[in-house]
């Protein structure tokens, strides 16, 4: 395996891991920001109001792009083993 082509799987990898991730990190945001807003128009300074409706957020939208983050994972998968059976050795 060349050096290009171990740097080409990582940053594919890297990509992968942060599409993924992204939309519960963007549920999450969207859901503290208006927690965040409600609290400071109500002067309620409660640490559980926060976390509790961002982990609500973060399990919904896992429920909701599973399929998907499932697909890609499988298509990077076998895109490796692909790789993997043509690098031989």
């Amino acid at each position: 395996m060349t050096p290009e082509l171990a740097i080409d799987v990582g940053r594919r990898a890297v990509e992968l891991v942060l599409m993924l991730a992204a939309p519960m990190l963007l549920a999450s945001l969207v859901v503290g920001l208006m927690v965040s807003i409600f609290q400071a128009a109500t002067q309620i300074n409660e640490q559980t109001m926060t976390f509790i409706p961002k982990i609500v957020a973060t399990f919904v939208a896992l429920l909701i792009f599973a399929p998907w983050m499932i697909n890609k994972t499988i298509i990077f998968i076998e895109q490796i083993i692909a790789l993997t059976a043509t690098v031989g050795g």
